[in-house]
């Protein structure tokens, strides 16, 4: 991936800090994450003139950015609170798990991750699938045992 110009660089680091703000999350503790992913979502905004996705492979990435599902914030983050580039999470460095359906990879991987800000974020809530309780639990047991 070629070098972003400084211009798109200060444009998606201003977008990025916003959209945590406004959504309750927090950058990824380690400088690295943040600014690698920052990089690759400049760099596409040079590329393809929208902030794409840089953690995902696509097999044709100018039909991908026609698409909204992984233009930054995604569709992902935008309905479950979810980045699964962990660019936005909780500020312990966790990606918040809580609202994603059974069997997505990111409960999988990272278990029951609660949201300390649920007033924030998920604009697009509504196209959520919903979330079942681990057998035995009551959606609120589960919620609180994180």
């Amino acid at each position: 991936m070629a070098e972003p110009t400084q211009d798109s660089l200060e444009r998606i680091q201003k977008f990025v800090q916003g959209f945590a703000e406004k959504s309750g999350t927090s950058m990824h503790p380690n400088p690295a994450v943040t600014e690698a992913v920052v990089k690759g979502l400049a760099s596409h905004i040079d590329e393809l003139g929208k902030p794409l996705c840089p953690c995902n492979f696509y097999k044709d990435k100018v039909a991908e950015a026609k698409l909204r599902r992984w233009i930054c914030a995604c569709d992902e983050m935008q309905i479950y609170k979810y980045c699964h580039c962990l660019l936005f999470v909780r500020e312990d460095g966790m990606p918040i798990t809580e609202y994603l359906p059974d069997g997505h990879e990111g409960r999988e991987v990272y278990g029951l991750v609660i949201d300390p800000t649920p007033d924030k974020g998920r604009a697009l809530k509504h196209k959520a699938v919903l979330v079942s309780p681990m057998p035995g639990e009551s959606a609120a047991s589960s919620a609180s045992s994180t």
